[in-house]
């Protein structure tokens, strides 16, 4: 795919028009590798074809990650999401943009600190089973969530866990306002998506996003990014963030961040000081 940039012009911004398609998952192939109840259960919808007008010289899909980018093992894919960028439409018709800074892997089976450790499947974790590039949305402490991507394996997914935003920082402002004390001083923009709950509120994913296909969802998906530096980014490999009761698990070095970014979450010195590997962000 080409990576020049396409200038559209002023004024001439026209819906994209969608028609269905065939997908496996509704000719009755099971739809994700984990055990359990077979693909009725888990079907998801088909992907649109997404069709552009002859007029227009921009197709916003010669960016978007597709079903191909999704379909790799659990670590490679955390790896992958870094610099890549994640794109939530509005009703409102308004496109908040985050770029990935840091990711967590959780391979499911022997993975203590996975929700679908020994392969546990239940109505909550059911998007770790399904294809890679379904959407898992979790809750935590009752109110906050947590966005996921499946990704090969079995129960295996991939947290996103900060993003850098580089679109719509002052309606991010205010989502997360919503859960702030009234008075509270205004957060900066690399404070707005430096969590994993808080990048969901900051790009207004809901809870209803669990299960969705971000290889063809019409108001989440993930882009490349045309912005992205010619040079290899350093990743810092570290231990995941909040898992100590997982034993052994809880010190595998499963968490990936670039190196230097002020928006990464948690910084882990010593991680950093053992050495990283190199990111290479072009396509």
């Amino acid at each position: 795919m080409s990576r020049r940039k396409r200038k559209l012009a002023p004024g001439l911004e026209m819906p994209v028009l969608e028609v269905p398609t065939r997908s496996k998952v509704g000719q009755g192939e099971r739809p994700g590798p984990g055990p359990g109840p077979g693909p009725k259960e888990t079907e998801q919808k088909a992907c649109p074809v997404t069709l552009t007008s002859q007029y227009f010289t921009v197709d916003k899909s010669d960016f978007r990650l597709g079903e191909d980018f999704f379909n790799q093992s659990c670590v490679n894919l955390a790896k992958a999401l870094l610099g890549k960028v994640l794109v939530r439409w509005r009703a409102d018709g308004m496109e908040l943009r985050g770029r990935v800074v840091e990711t967590e892997a959780y391979l499911g089976g022997e993975d203590q600190a996975s929700h679908s450790a020994g392969g546990r499947r239940t109505e909550r974790n059911t998007a770790m089973f399904m294809k890679p590039g379904t959407i898992y949305v979790y809750q935590i402490y009752g109110i906050y969530l947590c966005m996921n991507i499946s990704s090969q394996g079995e129960g295996a997914a991939v947290l996103l866990r900060s993003l850098e935003p580089v679109q719509g920082q002052e309606v991010m402002r205010e989502l997360r306002g919503t859960r702030r004390k009234e008075g509270a001083r205004t957060l900066k923009d690399r404070e707005l998506c430096n969590g994993p709950s808080k990048l969901c509120q900051a790009l207004d994913i809901k809870r209803g996003f669990d299960r969705r296909d971000l290889a063809c969802d019409s108001e989440v998906w993930l882009e490349w990014d045309p912005q992205a530096p010619p040079e290899p980014q350093k990743v810092v490999s570290a231990p995941r963030v909040g898992i100590d009761s997982a034993g052994e698990w809880a010190v595998k070095p499963l968490r990936f961040y670039i190196q230097g970014h002020p928006c990464v979450s948690v910084l882990d010195r010593a991680a950093e000081r053992n050495g990283h590997s190199s990111l290479d962000t072009d396509r």
